[in-house]
């Protein structure tokens, strides 16, 4: 590992002792007991969104299926399925490379997203850059970076089941379109409503789930690594079980 990695390393406040190499990545084991991030309601948006996934497709869902990449944005950018255009500065569609290998799913837009129309900016957008350079990533190269919600919640709320709903068909096309190899759930309630349950991050960390028949590994959000700086070394073997997975992805493929 190079002397910019080891600089990446220390922005997440890790430090030089956790390097990325083959035999971490061999050994890697699921952790038996990690901290949990603070509850919230998303395990009722969890338990809703099976409910949402088994409803016909209205004439919306079918239309959003059918969109370009250019349509597609555009139609965030003026969507009013739901409340929160009401109340947003503008929407976030996401960021990135348009065919990417790895798709990195938020909660949904802060202020600071809201205000420049971009996900993950800011401090928590800073330490995520980070956490990519760390295993050799970049944000908009092979990477695209989206939210499970593409406005903003008031106060930065929680999102309700009925939002969720709303915005999932969104999310859906854009994995249809940007085809990654593995999915990276930022958060316990990105995870929740991608994986449809209620299970705690400590639960969902350490293993390989599937969205959509595509390969998906869970970790903190970078705005609670900021919060909880001794959570962010677990991040961290998140992010070796994830090179890891793509690494046997690619192989098989």
């Amino acid at each position: 590992m190079n002397a910019k990695t080891d600089l990446y390393l220390k922005e997440m406040g890790l430090g030089p002792r956790w390097r990325l190499r083959t035999p971490v990545l061999a050994a890697l084991e699921p952790e038996v007991s990690v901290n949990a991030e603070p509850q919230s309601d998303a395990a009722t948006i969890a338990q809703a969104a099976p409910e949402s996934r088994a409803a016909p497709a209205d004439n919306r869902r079918i239309a959003i299926q059918g969109m370009d990449w250019s349509t597609l944005c555009s139609d965030i950018r003026t969507c009013n399925a739901c409340p929160l255009s009401s109340t947003r500065t503008q929407a976030v569609p996401g960021v990135g490379a348009e065919r990417a290998d790895w798709l990195f799913v938020g909660e949904a837009p802060g202020a600071d997203e809201d205000a420049q129309g971009e996900p993950f900016v800011g401090q928590a957008g800073k330490l995520l850059d980070a956490m990519l350079a760390a295993i050799g990533l970049k944000r908009g190269d092979n990477v695209y970076i989206a939210n499970v919600l593409k406005c903003r919640p008031p106060g930065n709320r929680n999102p309700a089941a009925e939002e969720v709903m709303r915005c999932e068909p969104y999310l859906l096309r854009q994995v249809e379109l940007i085809q990654p190899k593995l999915i990276v759930a930022l958060g316990k309630f990105a995870a929740q409503t991608l994986l449809a349950q209620d299970a705690p991050i400590a639960k969902l960390r350490g293993s390989v789930h599937r969205y959509q028949g595509i390969p998906m590994v869970v970790t903190y959000h970078p705005a609670y690594l900021l919060r909880t700086l001794t959570d962010k070394a677990k991040a961290w073997q998140d992010l070796c079980l994830a090179v890891k997975t793509m690494r046997e992805v690619e192989q098989a493929g």
